[in-house]
């Protein structure tokens, strides 16, 4: 059963990579009968665009302060308010998620500002 499970997930990747690139071919050759140039098949590299070293690193910072801010939102709650110290982890997970979306979301407006300049 379990090996059934594996060739239907196989059978389903390889159909879908299949299509993708018979599909991508046939599209290809119309353009080229139709006498469309050639050169829109090559994807040339933007003049504009950052390093992916700076974008991934960027983004790690961001997401790791992000995380370790949500720590710190959630101590600082836990010792605030009255809560029953045994039942805090929808507090913690809350503020982690929370701020380390906000540090990703700030990241992607910085990297948006990296490939302007």
């Amino acid at each position: 059963m379990e090996a059934l499970i594996v060739f239907i997930i196989f059978g389903a990747i390889f159909a879908i990579a299949y299509l993708f690139y018979s599909t991508r071919n046939k599209e290809r050759l119309a353009l080229i009968e139709k006498g469309a140039d050639a050169s829109i098949f090559v994807r040339g590299k933007r003049e504009h665009t950052a390093p992916i070293w700076k974008v991934l690193t960027l983004n790690l910072a961001l997401l790791s302060m992000g995380i370790g801010l949500g720590v710190l939102i959630a101590m600082i709650l836990e010792s605030t308010l009255i809560i029953e110290r045994y039942n805090n982890g929808p507090l913690y997970l809350g503020s982690i998620f929370l701020t380390a979306g906000i540090g990703l979301l700030v990241g992607f407006f910085i990297t948006k500002n990296l490939d302007k300049k």
